[in-house]
């Protein structure tokens, strides 16, 4: 591959040459490309006795690829360390997707020799640089003198302390010092600001359509104050539930949520939703019995027939079943907790973050109640809406343990038959008016997307997002195809993979990931899609640890490197080492992951 490119580079480099630029022409028209020498002006400067700082002052229009820099050292001498200055992302027609150099480039090098070389000499390095214009050169030598390189040993004795990545901290262990160093307001403060930007994630989204569907559910009998009540009684329950399953994971080291998962509970869990749609679409009335009823009224003079029990209930399964994914300050609290033995501290934490995390869904349940219709057909038809969504619920609930083709199925089976009731194939469009009419066209766009999920599931296709991705010619599936792992469920396996990065110099991004983990499906759509993350992904070996399982196997991945839960990305560098501080919880953006991954 590298062959192929130098030689593309040589074709546009000759290009150039037959297109009539001359060395006379390239310095009077500012339309034409300078010679190489005066478009990336070479510098070089010994620092110390194994340190080189290399630079290039680039002409505007012109970039510097990074992975272009090469150097050839002599017999004896050996490169200790490199570090760069910082580069943009381009789009490269020639080499794809790469890191380049604009307006300056600034490499420092240590370099190291053994006993028997000599501490006299000189070394080459290669470098390749394009203009804006439509030009690439062919790559340039430069030489480097240098005088008196220290031995390998006195090099490594003698490496500057800001090479070392010591000042970086992962986010969760930012969280974990604000934890031991702040003041309980602060960290109330902090934590639920976390908590509010997590409200915004897709693994809080499934828990709206919940409140919503309860609010709905007690119809005209509802109002907003009913429904900040409410709201609150389903906000505080999850809170209180997610603070104790978060405590007791800290001092324990066990996962309650990840022990929830188990086939048959999520089974149960989507059967609940299921019962409550069936009650929205006014099959039937789900009520606590009377004698429990009986008893609830008299022991209480705003609840009626046990509402506010059954909206604790579900905060409380809310919680531990459709609740948050693992994320950068629940671990950094959860860290806290079991280093610490301080369940008050950090339980304080947790139940900021999950207030944080629930002010928007008070606020929606209010909302729902406030503009909720009252009586009559307006309300038979929002009640019925909400059960459609209780009924999705239900299939994304069951996408975790059942392959993709049966949730395919079953979605495009509900989205077809409610855009039949919508009144898609009514002809009487003169007699379709206001609100109607905008029914009428999301029943289209129902049927639209549930016809396509039918036909990709009858072609072949296995996604929810690109249900017609089967239908695609080879080549283009092979442009949208996402970035291959190599599947891990053992120590065993792992310890091999690590192994064979390490002979190969390779860097290692490993992916804690489980079936029932949202975030981790968020992960391969929004972090790993990214074209500049596929370009430095394919530098390092893909490892994917499933933990799914959440058996012995399972917790002896995630305790050799104290994952408290998916998704968790951990790199390993060139040289075989862990390096903790780069590691992400969460789903971290492209940026984040470049910055990080950066540092390897």
């Amino acid at each position: 591959m590298r062959s192929i490119k130098f030689t593309l580079s040589l074709i546009l480099a000759l290009m150039l040459t037959l297109s009539g630029a001359n060395a006379s022409l390239f310095g009077g028209n500012s339309d034409e490309p300078l010679e190489v020498e005066q478009a990336f002006k070479f510098s070089a400067q010994q620092l110390d006795d194994n340190r080189f700082l290399l630079a290039w002052d680039i002409e505007p229009r012109y970039y510097l690829y990074q992975d272009r820099i090469e150097f050839a050292l002599p017999q004896g001498v050996s490169q200790v360390s490199r570090s760069d200055s910082a580069t943009d992302t381009k789009e490269d027609p020639i080499f794809g997707v790469v890191e380049v150099f604009h307006d300056r480039a600034e490499v420092t090098i240590e370099l190291a020799r053994q006993s028997t070389a000599l501490a006299d000499g000189q070394f080459e390095v290669s470098y390749q640089g394009c203009w804006e214009g439509g030009i690439c050169y062919p790559p340039v030598m430069g030489t480097v003198t240098y005088a008196g390189l220290a031995e390998a040993s006195s090099a490594v004795q003698n490496a500057p302390v800001e090479s070392a990545p010591a000042n970086i901290v992962s986010e969760q262990d930012q969280f974990f010092q604000t934890l031991s160093g702040s003041s309980s307001w602060t960290l109330i403060g902090v934590f639920f600001l976390a908590g509010l930007a997590l409200s915004l994630t897709p693994c809080v989204f499934p828990m709206i359509p919940i409140l919503s569907g309860i609010i709905a559910g007690h119809g005209h009998n509802t109002n907003a104050r009913h429904g900040l009540a409410l709201s609150i009684v389903y906000v505080l329950a999850m809170a209180v539930t997610y603070t104790l399953a978060g405590v007791l994971a800290g001092l324990f080291g066990a996962n309650l949520q990840a022990a929830l998962q188990a086939p048959a509970i999520i089974t149960i869990f989507s059967l609940l939703f299921v019962l409550l749609a069936g009650s929205m679409f006014g099959f039937y009335e789900l009520q606590m019995p009377s004698s429990v009823q009986t008893w609830l009224s008299r022991n209480s003079d705003k609840q009626k027939g046990g509402s506010y029990v059954g909206v604790a209930v579900m905060g409380f399964l809310s919680a531990l079943i459709v609740g948050p994914c693992m994320a950068a300050p629940l671990a950094g609290a959860l860290i806290y907790i079991g280093q610490t033995g301080d369940p008050v501290m950090g339980g304080l934490a947790l139940f900021s973050l999950s207030i944080g995390m629930g002010i928007p869904l008070i606020l929606i349940g209010t909302s729902a109640a406030k503009y909720m219709p009252r009586a009559g057909l307006w309300m038979e038809s929002v009640k019925a809406g909400f059960g459609v969504v209780l009924l999705l619920m239900a299939v994304w609930m069951l996408d975790r343990i059942v392959p993709i083709e049966v949730t395919m199925a079953l979605m495009a089976l509900i989205l077809i038959i409610t855009s039949v009731f919508m009144g898609v194939f009514e002809s009487h469009a003169s007699e379709v008016h206001g609100i109607k009419k905008i029914a009428k066209g999301v029943g289209v766009i129902l049927l639209v997307y549930g016809a396509s999920l039918t036909l990709g599931l009858l072609s072949g296709g296995k996604s929810l997002i690109y249900p017609l991705k089967g239908l695609v010619t080879a080549s283009e599936a092979t442009s949208i195809s996402k970035t291959e792992f190599i599947t891990v469920t053992n120590l065993e396996a792992l310890d091999a993979q690590l192994s064979l990065a390490k002979s190969r110099g390779q860097a290692v991004l490993l992916d804690y990931y489980a079936d029932w983990c949202v975030s981790c499906k968020e992960l391969d759509y929004v972090t790993f899609a990214d074209a500049a993350v596929k370009n430095r992904m394919s530098q390092m070996l893909l490892v994917k640890v499933d933990v799914t399982a959440n058996n012995e196997a399972s917790k002896q991945l995630t305790q050799r490197y104290e994952v408290l839960g998916p998704p968790t990305l951990i790199f390993y560098d060139g040289l075989g080492e862990y390096r903790k501080e780069l590691t992400l919880v969460g789903v971290p953006s492209p940026e984040q992951f470049l910055q990080m991954s950066n540092q390897l």
